[in-house]
């Protein structure tokens, strides 16, 4: 549609020192600025969003392993989204174009429907709300089940932090997290869960914030030290001492963390560290193969789920 930008309907925010860009396609956050500073990796709005960046993740973040899981009873076949892995990846909601129900200069909610298709025969409703504050950004996800039977679910969103103009190799990271997946090279698939100092501590265990050098993830961490408030946050920034925090609440017991090693070096390669907090853990729907608790919910018809994060500038 002529005057329409690829990336959808954009919708500006401003408070104080801080202003943000929310594209409708996926709900993403496209910029988010303090001071004129970036905050996240930004996109233009005339641009196919690349690599997932600021997606809203919905029914599920991460990856279904094989695209195949057994809920209920009964085995569904997801599309493999992800072939070069052969994987569902980032759920259903990342190309849907959401329609704003609420706008006002520092705030915005956009909804958007998942119908009920092959692979995931229930339909939900997403409502995510952008709020701009002298706090920072703040996202909150509502998924309602509109099916008759209850259904998995799993959310997050996807923002690439940028803590400075340096490169991401000279960023300092605190993530209090004790425990994190391994997974296989390869195709990323879940393998075991290990505390953090157990095997290769120096790639892991950023529980004491220190330089990210050359360490290369793509994992998801859990057992995360939370304030008083419950909120978990990930510090991240540069050699002056700026940069961004990223926080969430108790519905997010999981994080993922990437520092965007992206094949053959294509355009974005390290250029921010992507910092996922997530419902539940990467193939959560395949919960039953895994000693541990994945964190899926099962959302009960009628039922709303929620979950919410923050982005501030340090």
């Amino acid at each position: 549609m002529a005057g329409v930008a690829l990336s959808g309907t954009q919708h500006l925010l401003r408070a104080g020192r801080y202003e943000a860009c929310i594209a409708s396609v996926g709900a993403s956050l496209r910029s988010l600025t303090f001071d004129g500073r970036d905050l996240v990796v930004p996109f233009a709005p005339d641009e196919v969003r690349p690599a997932f960046r600021g997606v809203t993740l919905a029914p599920w973040p991460n990856r279904v392993v094989d695209g195949r899981y057994v809920f209920d009873g009964v085995e569904q076949r997801l599309a493999l989204t992800e072939p070069e892995r052969g994987h569902a990846l980032h759920g259903l909601a990342a190309w849907l174009d959401y329609e704003a129900i609420d706008k006002g200069p520092d705030h915005v909610t956009v909804r958007a429907d998942i119908q009920a298709q092959t692979g995931y025969p229930w339909r939900v409703r997403i409502e995510t709300r952008y709020e701009l504050d002298a706090q920072g950004l703040t996202q909150t996800v509502r998924a309602t089940n509109e099916a008759d039977t209850a259904a998995p679910f799993g959310t997050g969103p996807h923002p690439y932090l940028v803590a400075g103009e340096s490169a991401l190799d000279e960023w300092t990271l605190e993530l209090p997290a004790s425990q994190v997946l391994h997974v296989t090279e390869d195709r990323l698939a879940p393998t075991a869960l290990r505390a953090v100092d157990a095997d290769d501590a120096a790639r892991f265990d950023f529980r004491a914030a220190r330089r990210i050098g050359a360490v290369e993830l793509d994992h998801a961490f859990t057992d995360l030290a939370r304030g008083e408030d419950g909120h978990a946050s990930v510090r991240l920034t540069d050699a002056s001492g700026s940069g961004v925090e990223m926080c969430w609440d108790v519905a997010c017991g999981w994080v993922q963390v990437h520092t965007a090693d992206l094949p053959d070096g294509r355009p974005g390669t390290r250029a921010g560290l992507a910092v996922e907090p997530m419902t539940c853990a990467p193939d959560a729907f395949n919960a039953a193969r895994y000693p541990f608790d994945t964190g899926l919910l099962t959302v009960e018809p009628g039922a709303t789920v929620e979950a919410s994060w923050r982005i501030a500038a340090l």
